[in-house]
């Protein structure tokens, strides 16, 4: 993995990833200084890599097994993790924001470690102070360019981990 350089933005990093098992490597190391309350916003075309970046988040705080399918037509999946619930949203069929209070954002958002796929869907009930990681295809089939952002506190707690 190589850093790009950093923006103008204070609050965006830029990651080269050459393949996928980096973007599972940069998922563990966002695994770990995951808080219960935490939201992540996952921004890509399909076939990108958010559901490969996913499982690998919940598998490091799950076990190396855990079966972790793509949430697309079930909406949310919860998963048990020691310090809280992880929910694994998929809003891709998702008609209207309102609809995302029925499969229980609320208490995700609060108790939980939420992770979101096709974010834009939830419209202004995306909390402000998510953490916002874009995948977009690289320079060759394998690589991709991962763009994590925040107006929170998230970029204190990114800086503490090592990507190359």
């Amino acid at each position: 993995m190589k850093l790009l350089p950093k923006s103008s933005i204070k609050m965006t990093m830029k990651i080269n990833i050459e393949n996928q098992s980096q973007t599972e490597l940069c998922a563990q190391r966002i695994a770990h200084i995951s808080q219960p309350g935490d939201v992540i916003a996952l921004y890509g075309d399909l076939g990108v890599g958010k559901s490969v970046f996913s499982r690998a988040f919940i598998r490091e705080l799950t076990t190396d097994d855990e079966e972790v399918p793509s949430p697309t037509f079930t909406l949310v999946q919860i998963y048990e993790a020691e310090a809280s619930e992880i929910y694994h949203f998929d809003m891709y069929r998702l008609e209207s924001p309102d609809d995302a209070l029925e499969l229980g954002i609320e208490e995700a958002f609060s108790d939980g470690v939420s992770l979101i796929e096709w974010p834009s869907k939830l419209g202004n009930y995306l909390p402000w102070d998510c953490l916002n990681i874009e995948i977009a295809p690289g320079a060759d089939d394998t690589s991709r360019v991962i763009t994590l952002s925040s107006q929170g506190q998230w970029m204190s707690r990114l800086e503490e981990i090592n990507f190359d």
